[in-house]
């Protein structure tokens, strides 16, 4: 015990002596069976310097530089130099160790592990490139170690028995996983080796950055005035430094030179890896001889094949008229055709929209009558017989649903001719005067007396006329007559050929007429149709 302890004090005595550092030593860990070699960090510079090494183990190791195959394989341990190699560690040789060099010291804590080595290295490759594994060069004995050579590195995937060069041509995702290199080395004849634990991860291979240009007009022709001033802009995006962007005039270069009447300009904006440039086309007057050439835009790179646009100029095409004046006649034509059609057929087409659509006038008015039917004296032998008249108050109430006042219906007897008459006028929306054959009207005079109210209602007046007699004059039913027949509308009474109701003279007075307040309730509208139908036909 006491011996043990002596010892022990020396080696404290002993380290203090020779300067050992209070530092934290360097960690070693390594497998049992394997090669490990511990490096002093300090170099000698003096012959007369040498490096100790000092063993602070469980179990007493004498370390020597005696380097005879003899001694060092009966230790496993071989001390060269600055380096001392464990040629097959051991638990016995766990514990810690450092090495002097003068009044510099450092010092090492080796650990043998009886299961595999923790400590794994990692490599990361991209896909579908080319990869290669280096094996770690961590705590390996120096080269020019004596009696000592190093065979070749093998590698092995783990989980596979077949060797493994360590390269790969083309890495893919298959070749991702855990790989095993072992250095080998030869020493007084006996075969030594160190493993190292690699971890291979391969990442997905980033897209190729194509380097592009654009240009508005490429492979077409761009429409130009003779004479005026063109700007063109050939936009590139690259990712090269050697990358440039310039103008081609057929075969020949274009200047930058702005004194030039063709000549163009490059700016550029550079964003992290990328670089954006502009190449602008300026020609300062089209000529004949700028439209007969062919301008093309180039981009050259060293990473990848040239890229171009061809553009080509053409002079605008002068407006034509004729297309214009063919549209303006064709609009006359069309609005005149209207025109017609609407003059010519303007009444039947009124009279065949109102009875299909059944446009009917809103009560809102007030008004009692649609029409009001007052007869006159005729200057003439051709007024409306009695017969013809009822037939006309009978179509206009019973087919076309008109609700009429009639003076000999209508106004009540005993009271005074001329208020009656005003009354019947004010609660009605239109007033026809219809001719009849002398002494069967209520004469001139009556319309004398209400000719003012006509005027102050501004009744709508529609005048039936025959065809013997004229427009009212002063020479006819008296001055009452006429002034009320210049603002009023006419419409031919023509015998026996407007007793029917597709007569020219009914539809004349049903246009003239407001539409009536009530739809006829017992009318078909096929007959309207066919009304219409001969209406255009004539």
């Amino acid at each position: 015990m006491m011996e043990k302890a002596f010892v022990l004090l020396l080696l404290l005595l002993h380290t203090s002596s020779t300067g050992v550092c209070s530092s934290e030593p360097e960690e070693i860990n390594i497998k049992a069976g394997e090669m490990v070699a511990l490096q002093c960090p300090y170099q000698s510079h003096s012959g007369d310097t040498r490096w100790v090494w000092t063993a602070y183990t469980p179990q007493e190791m004498a370390l020597t530089s005696d380097t005879s195959c003899a001694k060092q394989g009966q230790m496993d341990v071989l001390v060269h130099g600055r380096s001392l190699v464990f040629l097959r560690a051991s638990v016995k040789h766990q514990g810690n160790y450092s090495c002097s060099l003068g009044n510099a010291s450092s010092q090492f804590r080796l650990t043998v592990y009886n299961t595999e080595n923790k400590e794994k290295f990692s490599k990361i490759c991209t896909a579908e490139e080319s990869c290669t594994l280096s094996c770690p060069e961590v705590n390996i004995p120096d080269v020019n170690t004596l009696n000592m050579t190093s065979n070749p590195i093998t590698w092995r995937k783990e989980g596979e028995s077949l060797p493994n060069n360590g390269y790969f041509q083309s890495v893919g995702k298959e070749d991702k996983g855990v790989y095993i290199c072992t250095r080998s080395y030869l020493y007084c004849g006996e075969k030594y080796n160190m493993t190292f634990t690699m971890v291979l991860d391969v990442k997905p291979k980033e897209p190729r950055k194509t380097e592009a240009i654009t240009s508005p007009y490429n492979n077409d022709v761009f429409r130009v005035d003779l004479g005026s001033v063109v700007v063109i802009d050939c936009k590139a995006v690259a990712y090269s430094n050697f990358t440039e962007v310039f103008w081609l005039r057929d075969t020949s270069f274009v200047e930058t030179n702005d004194s030039f009447p063709v000549f163009y300009n490059s700016t550029e904006e550079k964003k992290m890896d990328e670089r954006k440039i502009t190449a602008s086309l300026v020609i300062k007057k089209v000529s004949e001889e700028d439209l007969s050439s062919k301008f093309t835009c180039k981009l050259e790179s060293d990473s990848q094949m040239s890229v171009i646009v061809t553009i080509t100029l053409a002079q605008k095409a002068r407006p034509s008229y004729v297309s214009l004046v063919a549209a303006i006649v064709s609009i006359v034509v069309v609005m005149t055709v209207t025109v017609v059609i609407y003059v010519k057929f303007k009444i039947d087409l009124t009279l065949f929209l109102r009875d299909t659509l059944g446009c009917h006038r809103s009560p809102s008015d007030g008004k009692s009558y649609d029409a009001f039917l007052l007869c006159y004296d005729s200057d003439t032998d051709a007024g409306l017989k009695d017969c013809d008249r009822k037939w006309l108050e009978s179509v206009l109430e019973s087919s076309y649903g008109y609700s009429l006042c009639l003076y000999d219906r209508d106004i009540l007897p005993g009271r005074a001719e001329a208020q009656a008459v005003l009354d019947c006028i004010e609660n009605s929306r239109a007033v026809v005067l219809v001719p009849t054959p002398p002494d069967s009207g209520p004469g001139s005079a009556l319309l004398s007396a209400i000719h003012a109210a006509l005027v102050e209602h501004q009744s709508h007046l529609v005048f039936i006329k025959t065809e013997e007699s004229q427009v009212p004059s002063s020479g006819s039913v008296g001055e009452a007559l006429q002034l009320l027949g210049e603002a009023g509308d006419y419409v031919t009474w023509k015998g026996s050929s407007s007793l029917t109701s597709s007569s020219s003279f009914l539809k004349q007075l049903r246009y003239y007429l407001p539409a009536p307040q009530h739809p006829p309730k017992h009318r078909l509208l096929l007959q309207t149709a066919q009304d219409v139908t001969s209406g255009l036909n004539v």
